[in-house]
C-alpha cells in the first residue's frame, strides 16, 4: 500500500523572513523567491523564529532582516548564532510604495521587508562589535549627564528670575557662574518660606551630584583612552587642534574602524556633513546639510570647529574667507567638514596632524 511521504527537504532553496520588531511581539512574514508563505505574530524570541523555520523549511538557507532601532543588535547576533543570515537596515533605505506610506501596519512593514530582501534590494548597515557598543555607551552616558547638568542650571536660573532675585555685582558676568563661590551664594539666597528654600537646595544638590557623576565618567573615559584598543588612534586624533580627549574618544568609538569608509565622501555622508541635492533636467540645486546623520558626531565636530578655527591658522584663514560670502553659522559647517577631512587623514594614514600643512 502506498503511503504519504512526510519528509521535506528544502536544500538549495532560500527562505526569507521580514521582521517588524517591537518590544512585546514581532510581526513576521515568511516567503520564498516565488511565493509568500505566511504572515504572523510571535513572541520577541529569535529561537522561536528559528524553530518555526526548521520545522517548516528543513534544509533551506534562512535569511532575515529587521530595521535598526531601539532594540540594538542583540537580535542580529542571536539570529546569526542560529545560522540565520540576518541583516539590519536603515528604515529610510527600505523601498516603500505610496500605498504603504499612507496605510502603515506591522504586517505590511514585515511583508515589505521580506519582499525587498528576496529581491536583494537591501543593504546591511555597519554592525559594531559588542565591545564597541559598550564603549560608545560610556561616551553617550557622559553626553546625557552633561545635558542633564545644563538643564538643572537653567532650572535654577529660571527659579531666580521667577522670584525676581538678582545676581550680586560680583556675579554679573555669566563667566563667573557655577563656581564654588557661586554655589555658596545660591545656598544663601533667602526665601520667605521653607518650601521655596527647599526647592533651591534640591536643585543645587542635583547639580552637585551630576558634577560628581561627570567627573567619574571623565576618569573612566581617560582610562579607556589608554587601553591598547584606542591608545594609538587617540594620540593621532588628539594632534588635531580643537579635538580634546572627550570629543576624540567619542569620534573613535562612533567610527570604530576608519577602514570601513572607502573615501572621505562616504565618511562625510555617514556623519551628515553633506548637502541635500535636488537635480532635475538641466537644473541642479544643493540645499542645507542632510537630515540623515550621526547626530552626536556632527554636533561634536561643529562644536570643535569653533575652537579649531581660532587655534589653527589655516582654518582661521579659511573661516575668514568663507565669512565674506556667507553667515558665520553656515561658514562653521564648512570648517567642520574640513575638520572631518583632517580626522579622516590622520586615522587613515596613521600620521599626526601638523598645523598649516594639511590642505
Amino acid at each position: 500500500m502506498q503511503t504519504q511521504r512526510k519528509e521535506l527537504n528544502f536544500k538549495g532553496e532560500n527562505i526569507y523572513a521580514g521582521i517588524d520588531v517591537h518590544k512585546k511581539s514581532w510581526s513576521v512574514t515568511i516567503m520564498s523567491k516565488q511565493l509568500e508563505h505566511k504572515t504572523f505574530s510571535q513572541s520577541p524570541d529569535p529561537k522561536a523564529l528559528h524553530q518555526y523555520l526548521v520545522r517548516n523549511f528543513p534544509g533551506a538557507s534562512y535569511h532575515s532582516v529587521y530595521e535598526s532601532g531601539y532594540c540594538g543588535y542583540w537580535i542580529h547576533r542571536e539570529l546569526q548564532s542560529y545560522h540565520i543570515n540576518n541583516i539590519v537596515v536603515n528604515a529610510a533605505d527600505v523601498p516603500t510604495t505610496g500605498k504603504e506610506k499612507t496605510n502603515k501596519t506591522d504586517k505590511r512593514d514585515s511583508r515589505k521587508l521580506a519582499r525587498s530582501l528576496s529581491k536583494s534590494e537591501l543593504e546591511c548597515i555597519h554592525i559594531p562589535t559588542r565591545k564597541t557598543q559598550e564603549d560608545r555607551s560610556l561616551l553617550r552616558t557622559r553626553y546625557a549627564i552633561r545635558k542633564n547638568l545644563s538643564r538643572e542650571k537653567v532650572r535654577i536660573k529660571s527659579l531666580l528670575n521667577f522670584y525676581g532675585i538678582d545676581h550680586p555685582e560680583v556675579f554679573e558676568k555669566n563667566t563667573t557662574h557655577w563656581s564654588k563661590r557661586y554655589l555658596e551664594w545660591l545656598k544663601s539666597v533667602p526665601m520667605e518660606y521653607e518650601t521655596g528654600k527647599a526647592s533651591i537646595d534640591l536643585l543645587i544638590k542635583g547639580i552637585e551630584e551630576l558634577r560628581k557623576l561627570l567627573l567619574e565618567t571623565n576618569r573612566k573615559i581617560r582610562q579607556l583612552s589608554r587601553t591598547d584598543d584606542y591608545r594609538e588612534n587617540f594620540e593621532l586624533i588628539n594632534s588635531i587642534p580643537g579635538i580634546g580627549p572627550t570629543i576624540g574618544m567619542t569620534l573613535l568609538t562612533e567610527i570604530e574602524d576608519i577602514g570601513r569608509f572607502n573615501n572621505i565622501n562616504q565618511f562625510a555622508s555617514y556623519v551628515g556633513l553633506v548637502p541635500t541635492c535636488h537635480s532635475t533636467s538641466e537644473k541642479e540645486q544643493n540645499g542645507e546639510i542632510t537630515y540623515r546623520s550621526n547626530g552626536l558626531m556632527r554636533e561634536m565636530l561643529v562644536e570643535s570647529a569653533w575652537t579649531v578655527a581660532s587655534k589653527d591658522p589655516a582654518m582661521h584663514l579659511a573661516f575668514i574667507e568663507l565669512c565674506k560670502r556667507m553667515e558665520s553659522n553656515k561658514a562653521i559647517i564648512r570648517i567642520a567638514k574640513k575638520l572631518l577631512n583632517r580626522v579622516y587623514f590622520v586615522l587613515k594614514n596613521k600620521q599626526k596632524y601638523v598645523c598649516c600643512i594639511a590642505k
